[in-house]
């Protein structure tokens, strides 16, 4: 019995010290990221805007069809909701407030964070992964290239300028997709609707949903790349690293979510 709970406390010190560890790997990555952004040119790493453009492409306009679909359908859903729940207060037209407020707040940036991390942040700690198996990272090192700069300074920057964009189309068809539920039930047209949408609207409505969107970008690649850089075991341990880096990815951003949302609305 003894035994058996020693085990367990040493278990758990183990995973809390692997835990401490990443995360300060991870905090490394993010300073070095921008330390060879700044210095890179003058030891001949500077970093290829065709990189960046590539990464904006492959992780924010080829996420966007899932987005706005996924946001539309979200946009929808609260409609319904709120109309229901409004109703037995005789609040209906607090509806169109409150689906603005709350979709460029909160849901358009949280539902593009998920979806974001179930896409670039299993293929970032894939194919680190695979380069740490293959070798490949020592390889960059001895023909002279950081692999820090060339792996994953390019995705940091595309997820840091594409997020943003991403949330402010995801924001527009999740108020849209309320439009097509609502307008008819407050006796307004679509057009009408989506106008008074946007003039109940404050900058900083929009900038939280926009400052979230970095943050949530931000812990994508940090939390792909650091579980790629600690892949061990072959194609298997690829193949964890990946579904850890999706699970771990979503539940920090659940968490900056909330601190955020703490901080922002005070």
């Amino acid at each position: 019995m003894i035994n058996v709970l020693i085990k367990k406390v040493e278990s758990i010190g183990i995973s809390t010290f692997q835990a401490v560890e990443r995360l300060g790997f991870a905090m490394r990555l993010f300073w070095d990221s921008f330390y060879w952004l700044i210095i890179g040119r003058r030891y001949k790493q500077k970093v290829r805007l065709r990189q960046v453009v590539e990464q904006i492409r492959v992780n924010g306009f080829d996420a966007l069809p899932i987005v706005m679909a996924l946001c539309f359908v979200v946009g929808m859903m609260l409609s319904i909701q709120l109309l229901y729940a409004l109703s037995d207060f005789g609040a209906e037209s607090q509806v169109l407030l409150a689906i603005a407020k709350s979709v460029t707040r909160e849901f358009s940036p949280l539902i593009t964070g998920v979806i974001v991390a179930g896409r670039s942040g299993a293929a970032i700690a894939a194919r680190i992964g695979s380069q740490v198996v293959s070798q490949e990272i020592d390889a960059l090192k001895v023909i002279g290239i950081v692999p820090v700069r060339y792996l994953v300074l390019p995705p940091l920057l595309g997820l840091m300028v594409s997020m943003p964009l991403l949330v402010i189309c995801a924001d527009f068809m999740a108020i849209f997709g309320g439009a097509i539920f609502s307008a008819h039930e407050l006796n307004m047209s679509i057009n009408a609707y989506m106008l008074e949408s946007f003039n109940v609207l404050i900058v900083g409505d929009v900038l939280q949903g926009l400052i979230k969107s970095v943050v949530f970008g931000i812990i994508i690649v940090l939390v792909g790349a650091t579980t790629g850089f600690y892949v061990t075991g072959g194609a298997e341990g690829v193949g964890k690293a990946t579904t850890s880096a999706v699970v771990i990815s979503i539940s920090f951003i659940v968490l900056a979510d909330m601190i955020a949302s703490y901080f922002l609305t005070q």
